[in-house]
């Protein structure tokens, strides 16, 4: 079968020896789109913002249970980075490689620089298995968490957890 996304991911994927199931789906660029091809979908499905501080030389990745609300002002206060504003289209492409509606942990493999810092909401660490778009919206990937933070090490990107809200 024909893959969405980046083939790097998938070389890097099995190089890993990480095993993921694959799920094709029209163009889900935000998750009200995505929920409804996520329904037969047995995993964490995750909400994935990516910010700027307010002088555009720190970006982060923020990764989040999909149902789960946020609101930027508690963030800013919870992660100490100062003000954040999403990163702009542009950013998103030199950073991560990819368009908006396709963010995703999984496009670090294109931070060569390892410039992205991640932040991760505590509770993932209770997901059996998680998902995320393949660096592209029309395919999402369901992968095991601890299969995930191999995957994080491997690059080397700083990454930590965070309690998200209360």
């Amino acid at each position: 079968m024909e893959k969405n996304g980046d083939p790097k991911l998938y070389a890097l994927l099995e190089e890993l020896n990480i095993h993921y199931e694959y799920y094709a789906h029209p163009p889900a660029p935000t998750i009200e789109e995505a929920i409804k091809y996520w329904k037969d979908v047995d995993a964490t499905h995750c909400k994935n913002l990516f910010f700027r501080n307010h002088k555009g030389n720190r970006h982060y990745l923020v990764i989040l249970d999909h149902k789960q609300d946020l609101n930027i002002r508690d963030l800013e206060q919870r992660l100490k980075q100062g003000k954040l504003t999403f990163a702009s289209p542009k950013r998103m492409m030199k950073y991560l490689g990819i368009e908006p509606g396709s963010v995703s942990p999984l496009a670090l493999i294109n931070d060569k620089d390892n410039h992205v810092h991640l932040f991760i909401d505590e509770n993932l660490k209770n997901s059996k298995t998680i998902s995320f778009h393949p660096c592209i919206n029309t395919a999402s990937l369901v992968i095991n968490y601890n299969d995930f933070m191999k995957f994080l090490k491997h690059l080397g990107n700083g990454w930590e957890y965070v309690r998200m809200y209360d």
